[in-house]
Order: C-alpha cells, then sequence, then structure tokens
C-alpha cells in the first residue's frame, strides 16, 4: 500500500524516527513549509493522514482533506484539531495523552522551587553584584506542611502530588471531573475550588483547553488567593486571563506565578509579562526531554498507521467514528 502523509509541524531537530516509521508502511511523507491555514488546505486535497503538532487543523482544512483518514496529533491534547469536523467526516482523530508525564511534572515543582528558594534572584544577583549583595528580606517558604492546591487530577496532576509530598505538602485537589477521590495518602484531600483558591500556598493548573475551562483562573479566582501564593500554568494558555494575572502580579496581590505557556503560542517580545520581575516563564519546554520527545515521535506515527491498516490505535480520541455511518477509517 502506498499513501501520503502530511507532517504540518514539527519542534525537535529532525523528523527521522517519524519517516522511518512512516516510509516503512508504504507513506510518502510530505513536511509543510509553513502552517497557515492557506497552505495546509492546499497540502491536504490528496492526502491520507495529518500528523500535527501545533498546527490549527480547521473545519476548512480538514473539509480540503477529501482522502484523510486519519489526523494524528503529536502531544496530550487536541484542542488545536477541529475535532467535530473530523468526526462529523468519519476521519479518526488519534493523540499521545500520557508521553510527558514525568517531564511536565518535574518542570512544575522545578518551578515551584525556583520561586521558593529564589534560585534565579540570588544567581543573578551573586552574577551581576557579587557575593552577599542581596539582603535576606524576601518570603522564602518552609515547604513542610504547607499547601499545593492541584487544579485537575489526572495522570500530571497525580504525579506533581506524589513528587510534591516528599517535600512534606499538604495536597489539596479541586477536579469536577472525579466525584469522590479517595487517596491513601492522609495528606492528599479533595475540596472546592474557592477553598482550594483561598488557602494554597501554590495552586497548579492541568485541566485541558475546553470552553468551560476558558479564563478558568480570572480576576475573581486572582482575588481569592492568598497574597503570597504562587501560580503555576504549564497545560494551556487560555486558563489563565492574562490580563487579569497581569494586574494581579502588577499590583501584588498575589505573590507570583510561574509559566509555560501563553495565549499567544508565540508571544510578542513587548509582551507585559516579560517586564514582570514576580514570574517565571519558560517558552513551552515542560514537556521536552530527549526521552520523551523520541517517545512521541514513534507513538504518534506508530497511531497513525494502526489506523492506515485498519487496527484499533491505542488513543483514540473521537470514539464516536466507530459508529460513523460511512467512516474513512476501516478500524475493525
Amino acid at each position: 500500500m502506498t499513501w501520503k502523509i502530511l507532517i504540518t509541524d514539527y519542534v525537535w531537530p529532525n523528523n527521522d524516527i517519524e519517516r522511518c516509521i512512516l516510509e516503512t508502511a508504504g507513506a510518502d511523507v510530505i513536511i509543510a513549509p509553513d502552517n497557515t491555514e492557506e497552505t495546509l488546505t492546499k497540502l491536504v486535497c490528496d492526502c491520507d493522514a495529518i500528523l500535527t503538532c501545533f498546527a490549527k487543523i480547521t473545519d476548512k482544512v480538514i473539509r480540503a482533506a477529501t482522502k484523510c483518514v486519519v489526523i494524528g496529533r503529536f502531544g496530550v491534547g487536541v484542542d488545536n484539531i477541529d475535532v467535530k469536523t473530523a468526526s462529523e467526516l468519519g476521519i479518526a482523530v488519534t493523540y499521545v495523552p500520557d508521553y510527558c508525564v514525568n517531564e511536565v511534572s518535574d518542570h512544575v515543582v522545578a518551578m515551584m522551587l525556583t520561586w521558593n528558594r529564589k534560585i534565579a534572584v540570588f544567581n543573578n544577583s551573586v552574577k551581576k553584584h557579587g557575593w552577599d549583595s542581596l539582603p535576606l528580606n524576601m518570603r522564602i517558604m518552609r515547604l513542610t506542611d504547607k499547601k499545593l492546591g492541584i487544579i485537575g487530577f489526572g495522570r500530571i496532576g497525580k504525579a506533581v502530588a506524589d513528587k510534591a509530598l516528599s517535600f512534606g505538602l499538604h495536597i489539596l485537589v479541586y477536579d469536577p471531573n472525579i466525584p469522590e477521590y479517595q487517596s491513601d495518602s492522609e495528606k492528599i484531600r479533595q475540596v472546592s475550588l474557592e477553598e482550594l483558591l483561598a488557602t494554597s500556598d501554590f495552586i497548579t493548573l492541568h485541566t485541558p483547553a475546553t470552553n468551560e475551562t476558558k479564563n478558568l483562573i480570572d480576576k475573581r479566582e486572582l482575588n481569592k488567593m492568598k497574597k503570597d501564593s504562587f501560580l503555576i500554568n504549564c497545560s494551556r494558555g487560555s486558563l489563565i486571563n492574562e490580563s487579569a494575572l497581569y494586574d494581579a502580579l502588577k499590583n501584588e496581590s498575589i505573590g507570583g506565578a510561574g509559566i509555560d505557556v501563553m495565549v499567544d503560542p508565540i508571544p510578542s517580545r513587548n509582551h507585559p509579562f516579560f517586564k514582570l520581575d514576580n514570574i517565571i516563564i519558560t517558552p513551552h519546554t515542560a514537556f521536552f526531554s530527549q526521552e520523551s520527545t523520541e517517545e512521541l515521535q514513534k507513538r504518534a506515527s506508530t497511531e497513525v498507521v494502526s489506523v492506515m491498516n485498519g487496527i484499533m490505535p491505542e488513543n483514540l480520541f473521537n470514539e464516536e467514528v466507530l459508529n460513523h455511518p460511512n467512516p474513512r477509517h476501516s478500524i475493525k
């Protein structure tokens, strides 16, 4: 079987791993020169499959892909894919929901420790001004018996909790999708969002990007937080109202924030956040390690090959296509 697959974008050094898997399976691999809607719409017209990282796979792109059987996502979420249109047309959507659990949870803990121990502040002070240049009058917490609030308690939220327990933190969990969570640890407790916001010393977000979670943290929620609390977002940029967070940081109504994702995936260098001292920003790298990236490349490509061969993939996002009256796929 010879088929054509379009890779819309990727952020790792090369796509040798994907090419090996896909070409061995009989695919001709096309790499998009850019990921604008206009370019993708032209390229997908004769493609049997699409693999995408951050590119927007819109309704227009999907409808132009009249031969497409499967859309595979290099990643945990599928909010850049118009899944509704894909499902309507009987196109399978695959993803890799569990490939970077260790990396993201490590990143969250690193953000918390970097902020609380003032690692970046002390490092910059010593390099710029020498030893003993900074008075010890800033807030540094003893982590034992402090509270970490985790909003969203899936794979990554649970991994964060496991690691945070080793520092003696108490874990407060809010997740409306888990009606009653029973923990083996007396230090993990399910609470309301209001209690979590009001009592947590650190808060980390781990929910998907949906219409319901957009601006989950807004002015109202920020006003409920403790004055020295630290907010971490290594999930999706849309979970936080950035204007409200900027005001809270500027006015020091919360202690600080650690941000790995923003509403604009490539924000301007003049973004107001970049002028603040009480925010740590990393450029959407929480997912990254050589091991996690190689795993992602292999698994995302293998999922697409499975669908093309009529085999149930490990992670089918839109299971409703299995009952589609006229599906594009041949999954049995």
